[in-house]
């Protein structure tokens, strides 16, 4: 058993939180009871993976994607009561890490898929204060069809792929998962084989032919699921807590 502010301070700083400019509040965004021993972690606080939680009487949900993003209404009516009223009901606490989360150079997104996907990681780039997109390398060169096949099995989906040239090979490798469609500029202006996201847009097709740098995208929620396993993990080393992981099936 832990502490609930104990748990939020060390994740507040280990992912530290204070750098990022973001779309949604990092952290504590629903409080529940304050001694924690069970946590579920999840993509999206979902109302499946809400109802999941309370299944499994656990006394904390720590996911990616939280509430009260920027511009969305404020009032706490509908959808979005019901699933704060699930929490609340149940005395559940709902943490959520959003920007903090892509970019930690260990339990982060980017970092799991690279390292997943066997990308040693070298460097970042993006625009912004914080560079998300991570770049690395392969150990070596693979034909694009193995590289993309290899997508397919981590992610267990079948990504899109756009790409001139379907026998090139591919070293060097961009990632920054979900909505990171409109990073694909800077990863062709950064010089590297092929860019790995969740999401694409129209314009991403033409890009991708006209540059040359090939184009992947395996999915938002497929891209997303590791980083809050693995901090997770940590947070079951650091406190001696239980973390299980709730997999929901979704296609986007």
């Amino acid at each position: 058993m832990a502490g609930l502010s104990d748990i939020v301070k060390f994740a507040n700083t280990y992912l530290n939180i204070d750098q990022f400019d973001d779309y949604c509040p990092n952290g504590l965004q629903v409080e529940g009871g304050h001694n924690v021993t069970k946590i579920l972690t999840a993509v999206t606080a979902s109302q499946a993976v809400l109802d999941g939680a309370v299944e499994q009487g656990v006394d904390m949900v720590m996911v990616h994607h939280g509430y009260f993003w920027r511009g969305e209404a404020e009032p706490i009516t509908g959808l979005k009561y019901k699933k704060i009223r699930t929490l609340i009901d149940n005395n559940i606490s709902l943490l959520a890490y959003h920007l903090p989360l892509d970019a930690h150079p260990e339990c982060g997104n980017n970092a799991q898929l690279a390292k997943l996907l066997g990308v040693k990681v070298r460097s970042c780039f993006g625009p912004g204060k914080i560079q998300l997109v991570v770049s690395g390398e392969l150990a070596e060169p693979i034909p694009v069809y193995l590289f993309v096949e290899q997508v397919r099995r981590v992610t267990g989906r079948e990504p899109l792929h756009i790409g001139a040239d379907k026998n090139k090979l591919v070293r060097t490798v961009g990632i920054c998962t979900g909505g990171a469609q409109n990073y694909f500029s800077s990863a062709i202006d950064y010089g590297v084989d092929i860019y790995v996201t969740g999401e694409v847009s129209e314009q991403n097709f033409h890009m991708a032919i006209e540059s040359g740098v090939d184009f992947i995208s395996a999915g938002h929620h497929a891209t997303e699921r590791y980083g809050v396993q693995a901090l997770g993990d940590v947070l079951c080393n650091k406190f001696s807590i239980q973390a299980n992981y709730f997999e929901i099936s979704n296609p986007i």
